[in-house]
């Protein structure tokens, strides 16, 4: 799919100037102290995000795909489960509606009542794509795209030293540096959000396949170059096919990841574009 460029090229500066601050802040209670990023530019990062996920559809906005047990919302298909339903991955809508109560953010009653995913399979949920509850969560989704990204943005901002707790001590310092490197990139935010709200932050050992993972933390060990600007572009998005790949060849065969890699593997190439 061709990936949308010019809305966020004149704006690559200050993005990029958000991610270091992330770096330059480590180990001074950075984490305590929100970082954050314009509306606008969080405009641009949740549209780039929403056509990377569903190119830009409102239908895509209220999504669950065949073979997953969970309801996949938003610009980022953030997991929501049913009631009484778990699974490996992390179940991040909740925690989006959350953010938007702490920050004022009018949310549709019924939606701010619920514990869990009303619909308690995808026959459900594909049969209450008309329904009034259905139009208002595609309502609420729609008009908070910023907030969405600005979600995304605080959670990339934990993701740092989350991801330098997992890591082994010896590899600490290379999973900085290379974060840092990414950061330095003209679509740095951007790939970093992304990838991280794609994929993860490769943390949950209950997100791994065989034993391997495939989040930020392991695009960033296999990265060891030095060199900032382009070949840092071409490095993390090289990096983050090959740990596609190898998510897919470690899948378990009743999933048919295969079946996903083309389009992931589109996605991550958007991330040296134009670098």
């Amino acid at each position: 799919m061709e990936k949308p460029r010019s809305s966020t090229q004149h704006h690559t500066g200050r993005i990029c100037a958000v991610c270091l601050l992330f770096i330059s802040l480590a180990g001074a209670g950075w984490a305590a102290e929100p970082v954050r990023i314009s509306d606008a530019d969080a405009l641009r990062i949740g549209k780039k995000i929403w056509q990377n996920e569903s190119n830009g559809t409102m239908a895509g906005l209220t999504a669950w795909n065949a073979g997953e047990n969970f309801a996949s919302l938003g610009i980022g298909h953030f997991i929501w489960y049913p009631q009484g339903v778990h699974g490996p991955f992390d179940e991040s809508f909740p925690k989006l509606l959350a953010f938007a109560r702490e920050r004022g953010i009018a949310i549709p009653a019924w939606l701010n009542q619920s514990s869990a995913c009303p619909w308690n399979s995808r026959a459900e949920f594909s049969g209450a794509q008309n329904s009034e509850r259905m139009r208002e969560l595609r309502q609420f989704l729609s008009r908070t795209i910023d907030l969405q990204a600005q979600f995304m943005v605080a959670r990339l901002q934990q993701s740092l030293a989350k991801m330098l707790d997992e890591a082994a001590p010896v590899d600490r310092a290379n999973v900085e540096r290379q974060f840092a490197r990414a950061a330095s990139t003209p679509h740095g935010c951007y790939a970093l959000v992304d990838y991280v709200n794609f994929k993860g932050e490769g943390v949950l050992h209950t997100e791994r396949y065989r034993g391997e993972g495939w989040g930020l933390l392991q695009v960033l060990e296999q990265m060891h170059g030095s060199e900032n600007g382009p070949s840092a572009a071409r490095e993390f998005s090289s990096s983050a096919a090959a740990m596609l790949r190898r998510r897919v060849q470690n899948s378990p065969p009743e999933r048919h990841e295969a079946r996903w890699l083309p389009g992931w593997l589109n996605r991550v190439h958007s991330y040296s574009e134009n670098s």
